[in-house]
């Protein structure tokens, strides 16, 4: 009976050890619109069963908003980017766009992969004991700067830090990458080789490292382009002014 009791005891803990610390955990994520524009929220996700969101908010300049992740049920996990949608038009559901960042003519939704700009990508696993992990990026594009902060997170860093950057990189776009939306004004840059190191990357990376600016760039010895947080309740992702 002892050597039973031992053997539950070890198999309990042995369990308890294998349940994901995040298994109760259902992550939000805010936006905060300080682009002096109004943004469109975009969102599209991986091709792995990860759940689309249907009723993404608009927020004028100044506004926030919070959605709730869709991590807790099948498949358990929640793996996809966000986006603000600049300079948008027409009708949801019939003449809808926008002149960066398109995803299809929904406003509240996307349809389709999105036009290249700013993205604030995530990992939310609720069987990855590290997750969620996060990150900027502007491998395709960049349009506007974005922050993303963990939220109630209480890990030392480098865990849960702050990544990407609030400066405006467009003055600093090669000029062979620089871009309008469709609508003619709206300014972006455009990254031509998004697997190489360019120009581009290193104009953006030199001045924002939290960031990815090529898609490689994670493989480089010592670079700062994407954390985890275990121990946060969410993230803020704020879009800032060009």
């Amino acid at each position: 009976m002892p050597k039973l009791c031992a053997a539950l005891m070890s198999l309990a803990l042995l369990l308890g050890l294998a349940t994901p610390v995040s298994a109760a955990t259902v992550h939000t994520v805010t936006f905060v619109n300080q682009t002096g524009q109004t943004l469109w929220i975009g969102s599209t996700v991986n091709a792995d069963n990860s759940v689309n969101f249907t009723n993404l908010p608009t927020l004028a300049n100044g506004q926030s908003a919070t959605v709730t992740v869709p991590e807790g049920a099948w498949p358990n996990h929640w793996r996809g980017k966000f986006f603000g949608r600049q300079g948008c038009t027409g009708a949801s559901g019939s003449t809808f766009k926008c002149a960066v960042g398109d995803c299809g003519p929904w406003a509240n939704r996307c349809s389709t992969g999105e036009q290249p700009t700013s993205l604030a990508e995530f990992n939310f696993d609720q069987n990855d004991r590290l997750a969620p992990w996060y990150n900027v990026s502007y491998v395709n594009a960049f349009a506007v700067p974005i922050t993303i902060r963990a939220n109630g997170a209480s890990s030392p860093p480098p865990e849960c830090e702050t990544m990407g950057c609030p400066e405006n990189l467009l003055p600093y776009c090669p000029a062979a990458n620089k871009r309008v939306g469709t609508n003619g004004t709206t300014p972006y840059c455009l990254n031509l080789n998004r697997d190489a190191r360019t120009p581009y990357s290193d104009a953006l990376s030199s001045r924002c490292p939290k960031a990815y600016a090529w898609s490689k760039q994670d493989a480089e010895q010592g670079n700062q382009t994407v954390r985890q947080c275990r121990t946060c309740t969410g993230f803020t992702v704020t879009f800032h002014r060009v």
